[in-house]
C-alpha cells in the first residue's frame, strides 16, 4: 500500500465565517470515515502562528526556512491507501468537507517506514 498526501492551502478555504463550524463537523465526519476504514495514518493543519526553524546536525537552531518552503500552511491528511484512484475519491471527500479542492501527492515507497 502507498501512503498518500492529500492537502490544501489555508487561502484555499473561502467560506462564510458563519459555515465553520459545518465544515469542521464535515471535516470531522471524513477523519472519522478514514479512520474507520484503516486508512488513516496523520493529519492535521499547520500552526501558521509558530515560525518554522531549521535545525542543523549539531543541534543548532536558526530561525527560518528553505526558500522552497517558506509558505508550507493550511491542511495535511496523510492515508495509506492501495491505490492512486482510491486517494482521489479521498480527496474528494475531504474537498467537500473543506469546500476547496485537494491536492494528492504519493510518498515512495519505504519498507522502514
Amino acid at each position: 500500500m502507498t501512503k498518500y498526501l492529500i492537502s490544501f492551502p489555508s487561502g484555499a478555504m473561502v467560506f462564510p465565517a458563519d459555515d465553520l463550524q459545518a465544515v469542521a463537523d464535515a471535516s470531522h465526519a471524513v477523519v472519522r470515515d478514514a479512520k474507520a476504514a484503516g486508512v488513516w495514518v496523520f493529519g492535521g493543519g499547520v500552526d501558521e502562528d509558530v515560525p518554522p526553524v531549521m535545525v542543523d546536525a549539531d543541534g543548532g537552531v536558526t530561525p527560518g526556512t528553505y526558500p522552497q518552503t517558506a509558505r508550507i500552511e493550511g491542511g495535511y491528511t496523510v492515508l495509506e491507501l492501495p491505490t492512486r484512484e482510491d486517494a482521489v475519491a479521498w480527496a474528494a471527500k475531504i474537498a467537500a468537507a473543506c469546500r476547496c479542492a485537494q491536492e494528492v501527492r504519493a510518498f515512495q515507497d519505504d519498507p522502514e517506514s
